[in-house]
């Protein structure tokens, strides 16, 4: 088993709308990684197989030796030659994902609850690769996902074997708090989507976790 190695650190999930269109995420993507980006998933609900693989490509290309993971679309994740898939409780269920990727390849899990975690573990510690964490704050790009805070997010923190990034709303100035409930990373969308400067953004977010880790 030889899976990509992965930092959790600053998460950049692309939002195709919130970048401005198609050309505009591949830049963003490019940007945000000169910034400090340290693992990207490429998301888009709303595009075709076809162009999904498309764009998928060429964000791939933008990545430069950071891994990508693909939301959802599992069966697409080779024809993009990406390092992985994220998938969330009512995507196709892991143990299919680990089936269809094999060994090599990472898969994340979105939980919001310890029963989540559990779940996850019955089917062995290796069909998972890292859990994503829920929603932090409440926020307009994934508003069923509804906000957990710090208490629960801990809770799962806690009984998970696998690293954890939060996502929701994350902002550079939650960084404390995410590292102090023990997390790996930050995960982010409209922090560096929505803005006009993906780079100076993710340097932002990046110096804020280290400065949270104490690096």
């Amino acid at each position: 088993m030889s899976r990509p190695d992965f930092d959790l650190s600053v998460y950049l999930v692309t939002d195709t709308a919130q970048c401005g269109g198609p050309d505009r995420v591949v830049e963003t993507v490019r940007r945000a990684i000169a910034g400090g980006v340290t693992l990207v998933q490429f998301r888009d609900h709303d595009l075709p197989d076809d162009e999904f693989v498309t764009l998928g490509r060429r964000v791939k290309d933008a990545c430069s030796g950071v891994p990508l993971i693909i939301d959802d679309r599992v069966h697409l994740v080779a024809d993009i030659g990406a390092d992985g898939a994220h998938v969330g409780q009512s995507d196709m269920p892991v143990a299919q994902v680990r089936e269809i990727l094999g060994d090599d390849l990472l898969i994340g899990l979105s939980a919001q609850t310890s029963a989540h975690v559990e779940a996850a573990l019955s089917h062995g510690r290796d069909v998972v690769d890292y859990l994503g964490v829920g929603a932090l704050h409440g926020t307009g790009t994934k508003p069923e996902a509804g906000e957990l805070g710090l208490a629960a997010i801990r809770e799962v923190v806690d009984v998970s074997p696998w690293p954890v990034c939060i996502i929701g709303g994350v902002a550079a100035s939650d960084a404390q708090d995410i590292a102090r409930v023990g997390c790996d990373g930050l995960s982010v969308v409209s922090a560096i989507c929505r803005s006009a400067d993906p780079e100076s953004s993710a340097r932002e977010l990046a110096q804020a976790w280290r400065r949270a880790k104490g690096r």
